[in-house]
């Protein structure tokens, strides 16, 4: 299943990477945020909204990182380079992340930054919608969101654009030990 998800989240231009563990999908983001010289400077803020990922995470050594921040604001997630939240599920068939959005955290940090770290239990890895659909409970979730590659128009001129209504880069990083819930 994971493979069919690769392909199909990579054939709209998602980067999808898989790890074992938290820390060394840690030193993969750290890198990614070092690449993209984030700090704490407009522009190149590390907009985070807190999840089941960093639990067991030294915080403190995370704010070492300039520009690295879990205070989110509206403003700040629009002044970041990097956005990172924890989805919820993934299907494979089409290569969509499924997020329980209803935290505005959540949404402002995969939504405003140019690029959007998504982190993913594997065991969320479902084979389609209908095995979504089994799962997710309505009247917990007022906000669920479906995520399929960067943004993408084609509104203008009928020329298509990459990153115009949200991220211009999705990276996917799938986590073994991370656990899911389902």
């Amino acid at each position: 299943m994971y493979d069919e998800f690769k392909s199909k989240a990579e054939s709209v231009s998602a980067e999808v990477f898989r790890f074992s563990t938290r820390g060394i999908a840690l030193d993969f983001i750290t890198d990614v945020m070092n690449q993209e010289q984030i700090c704490d400077r407009p522009g190149y803020y590390a907009a985070v909204a807190d999840c089941p990922f960093f639990e067991n995470t030294d915080k403190n050594l995370l704010h070492q990182i300039h520009g690295f921040s879990f205070d989110i604001s509206r403003d700040r997630a629009a002044n970041a380079r990097i956005g990172i939240s924890q989805v919820d599920w993934a299907l494979a068939d089409t290569g969509t992340l499924v997020q329980d959005a209803t935290s505005i955290d959540k949404r402002l940090v995969s939504t405003l930054p140019e690029i959007h770290i998504a982190l993913l239990p594997s065991n969320g890895l479902l084979p389609d919608m209908a095995a979504l659909l089994e799962i997710l409970s309505p009247q917990q979730m007022n906000y669920i969101a479906m995520i399929t590659g960067p943004s993408r128009t084609a509104d203008i001129e009928r020329v298509l654009t990459i990153g115009v209504h949200g991220p211009k880069r999705l990276i996917i990083v799938l986590i073994d030990d991370l656990g899911g819930c389902n």
